[in-house]
């Protein structure tokens, strides 16, 4: 029963948004799906326990579910071929209601502020284990365009959390990373508009989904070739600053699994190091995704889907 209750809320779900796209009040362009697709309808890749990793920057509230609604609609049918993602905990699942929804939904609820080591992760790992989906966005919150920040002249996205290192080096084997990139959905529900008018989408905005090359696990595997060499070799690591502010240090809880970890005990490394590998690994994702943008969306990674 649960599971049919599950496939019925992300069918529905699906069916609401596609129906949305296709209903002329907004228009939305879609680049290099049949890279998703591929890897949804890859059988092999699950048998095998290779998961599927989608990272995307996160500029809406409405990214996730609309963007899905780019989806055949034969994928809705099946809770197997629909994303797991990580959902904050005081806005998804508020009361009830919204915590069933967002449950069947396949959304795991996450606690801001409770680290990454925290039920939500684990269980996005066991999933990809598993063979299956899940969608990240880095950033962790809704971030747009105007309030990006700047280094040297350098627009970048805002610093990805490090739950995103944490659960692609956990995994039995390295998943199969897509970096994603969406334009316009800031525009369809833009931040900071007064009551009820923030709960209601803008019509005619020009939506866009691009989906890139996936990301070779050689790159993954050059933060842990740094480490063995005694020092990590991102060129652009995010500020060692958790949430609060506060400097922070993961090394107080550290977890070797996943095939990550094992060539790091194999390296003879030191375990509380693997904070700077996860570091290192979260930046190289964080980069994908802001070079996906930069081709679609300028060197301010803010100019509407070409």
């Amino acid at each position: 029963m649960a599971q049919l209750l599950s496939t019925a809320t992300i069918t529905a779900t699906g069916l609401l948004c596609k129906a949305f796209l296709n209903s002329g009040l907004c228009s939305i362009t879609v680049s290099n799906l049949h890279i998703l697709l591929d890897a949804i309808r890859n059988d092999d890749r699950r048998r095998h326990g290779q998961g599927l990793v989608t990272v995307a920057n996160h500029i809406s509230t409405l990214d996730d579910p609309l963007t899905w609604g780019t989806l055949p609609t034969e994928l809705y049918l099946n809770s197997n071929t629909i994303r797991w993602s990580l959902g904050a905990s005081d806005i998804m699942f508020t009361n009830p209601v919204f915590s069933a929804f967002f449950r069947k939904g396949q959304v795991l609820e996450t606690f801001r502020g409770n680290g990454i080591f925290q039920p939500s992760v684990d269980t996005a790992i066991k999933q990809l284990n598993e063979g299956h989906w899940v969608h990240l966005f880095g950033e962790g919150r809704v971030n747009q365009p105007p309030d990006y920040p700047q280094t040297n002249g350098v627009t970048r996205l805002p610093r990805f959390k490090w739950g995103v290192g944490r659960i692609l080096m956990e995994t039995a084997v390295p998943p199969l990373i897509i970096p994603m990139w969406l334009t316009g959905f800031d525009k369809l529900m833009p931040e900071h508009r007064s009551f009820p008018y923030k709960y209601l989408p803008k019509l005619g905005i020009k939506l866009g989904v691009t989906f890139g090359d996936p990301i070779p696990v050689e790159e993954i595997t050059v933060a842990l070739n740094g480490l063995r060499q005694g020092s990590t070799v991102s060129h652009y690591r995010a500020p060692r600053v958790a949430e609060g502010g506060a400097e922070s240090e993961l090394g107080d809880k550290l977890c070797l699994g996943g095939w990550a970890g094992r060539a790091v005990v194999r390296a003879g490394d030191r375990t509380r190091q693997m904070d700077l590998v996860r570091s290192d690994v979260t930046a190289i994702i964080q980069r994908a995704v802001e070079s996906l943008g930069r081709q679609v969306s300028g060197n301010h990674l803010n100019n509407p889907h070409s």
